[in-house]
């Protein structure tokens, strides 16, 4: 039923197209792509927003750049397998519904090899990423030969990404996205930062810690391949990270933290967006939406290390007193 909506679809662009005739003309508003750019950039960053603090808190940053990465080698698979097979039945439209869901399925295989890796050998985990980081990136580096054909896949809209032209189809998936990152973490939030903070307390307590480990290597395994369309690879690193870095700064407890990093992540999102479309209207020299997030978001962060240590020393809101019982 959802194929058949999005093939017929674009009722979002219709939905879009209809807000855009309300803003003022030639306004950034009064054109329904960018308005496409900016809800999927919302979904993005809440959706790495929410995970990012537990990548940051968990010492998973090096994880997620490899997932980040090795996404390219599962493009680089669907490339092979469009080209020969299905470039002569299908149009080049198509060629992202069929490679998307192998992007999925190589990713989450990643994350659970290394997470199992990880379990069986004994090995640091930065030792297991890198060695399955290798492979990855050596397998998209042996295809990259055969990767000629631009008018399907370009590496550098991989690299950099570019959300102007993110499709009405991607931006579904990702509010779908966003709604499953909500739910799941609501219900392994506290079980994986237990066993972050406190692996004995959780096994005492028979946290499903395991379970709740595996579980988000696979979430964010889909998180960042879903997103890495939308931003590109280099942005999907900065969001999942950077936040949440600049929210440890300034948070004072581990709630505090994860709504902070969705917050900043929002942030940095719309203050990159506002200065890229104000510099493009400035006549100035084109500026990339991504690039100009990250150095956002880099730039909150340096403002939060020297004001971190006074927001976080700074008394606490004394509570209000209680009324008095009645006489």
């Amino acid at each position: 039923m959802l194929a058949l909506v999005l093939s017929e679809g674009h009722w979002l662009d219709a939905l879009l197209d209809r807000a855009a005739a309300l803003a003022p003309p030639d306004s950034y508003f009064s054109y329904g792509f960018n308005l496409r750019a900016l809800l999927a950039l919302v979904l993005v960053s809440l959706c790495c927003g929410a995970v990012g603090s537990v990548v940051v808190g968990g010492r998973m940053a090096f994880f997620s750049d490899a997932l980040a990465h090795t996404a390219f080698a599962g493009v680089s698979i669907g490339f092979v397998l469009f080209s020969a097979i299905l470039s002569h039945f299908r149009p080049a439209s198509e060629f992202w519904d069929w490679v998307t869901p192998l992007m999925l399925i190589f990713g989450v295989m990643v994350g659970y090899l290394i997470a199992v890796l990880t379990e069986k050998t004994g090995l640091a985990s930065d030792t297991i990423i890198g060695v399955v980081f290798a492979g990855a990136i050596g397998l998209a580096a042996a295809l990259r030969k055969i990767m000629r054909s631009r008018e399907l896949f370009t590496l550098e809209d991989f690299l950099f990404g570019d959300p102007v032209l993110v499709r009405a189809e991607d931006v579904v998936f990702l509010g779908l996205l966003a709604a499953v990152v909500f739910v799941l973490l609501s219900l392994i939030h506290n079980p994986l930062l237990l066993s972050s903070i406190n692996p004995s307390l959780a096994q005492s307590r028979q946290a499903p810690q395991r379970l709740a480990r595996y579980l988000f290597v696979m979430l964010l395994a889909l998180v960042v391949n879903l997103c890495v369309r939308t931003v590109g690879v280099l942005l999907i690193n900065a969001l999942l990270v950077v936040p949440a870095a600049t929210a440890a700064n300034m948070g004072r407890n581990l709630r505090q933290v994860f709504w902070l990093t969705v917050a900043l992540c929002l942030t940095a999102t719309l203050g990159g967006l506002l200065i890229a479309t104000e510099v493009e209207a400035g006549l100035g020299p084109p500026v990339g939406i991504p690039g100009a997030v990250i150095l956002f978001s880099v730039g909150l962060f340096l403002l939060s290390a020297s004001l971190g240590p006074w927001l976080r020393e700074r008394p606490a809101p004394a509570p209000e007193p209680s009324p008095a019982p009645p006489a």
